[in-house]
């Protein structure tokens, strides 16, 4: 498969169109600051369930530079990183975290310039009790998100390539982006409203 890596040129968006809504993590999965640089990686699968944040602070010792670590959550209402957790993972060199769930900490997570995505902030931390196994499917933003799949995030949104056809839809989002760079803003115009006009007569509008 190729280098994640070789997702960072393209855009969540030139994404979702090739993948669909089904792949793009709901709207609640955010930058938690800005701006925030893209970032791609393979996922590295965390499971926590409700006010439990131990897997994830054992899956910064074992997830490979490079991984985003994405995270299901049980619950809003306990931070499952802070500032340290957050310092050691990039230090490991992981380049984000995805969670569905909040953190706290965000002053020291936004001086640092690491990547979270996530749902949002609360200052109480969870407890450390319950083992889950690590890089097992999860469900985060609502997309099934399985070790190893691509993690694309920036300020657009969050989009999960999976890593069976990881290469191909690379190859169609260089091939989309370089269309659409080598058009011009007329020819867009041009072509826009000729489609949009087709599909105003074919509903029957007049005007």
């Amino acid at each position: 498969m190729n280098d994640a890596n070789e997702f960072t040129d393209i855009s969540p968006t030139t994404l979702a169109d090739l993948l669909g809504r089904g792949q793009v993590m709901d709207i609640g999965i955010r930058p938690l600051w800005t701006p925030s640089p893209r970032v791609a990686g393979p996922a590295f699968t965390v499971r926590c369930p409700p006010g439990d944040n131990l897997m994830l602070h054992a899956a910064i010792h074992r997830a490979e530079p490079g991984s985003v670590i994405v995270v299901e959550s049980g619950d809003v209402d306990f931070a499952l990183a802070g500032g340290n957790v957050c310092a050691v993972a990039q230090r490991r060199g992981i380049a984000a975290f995805v969670a569905d769930g909040v953190i706290r900490d965000l002053a020291e997570v936004r001086a640092m310039g690491f990547p979270v995505f996530a749902r949002g902030v609360i200052p109480i931390p969870g407890t450390k009790k319950a083992v889950e196994p690590l890089n097992r499917p999860v469900r985060c933003g609502g997309v099934d998100v399985a070790a190893g799949d691509i993690v694309v995030a920036d300020e657009e949104g969050v989009v999960v390539v999976p890593r069976s056809g990881a290469g191909q839809v690379l190859l169609d989002a260089r091939a989309k982006a370089a269309k659409e760079a080598a058009e011009s803003l007329d020819d867009w115009e041009a072509a826009h409203r000729t489609r949009i006009d087709a599909i105003l007569h074919g509903a029957g509008f007049e005007g």
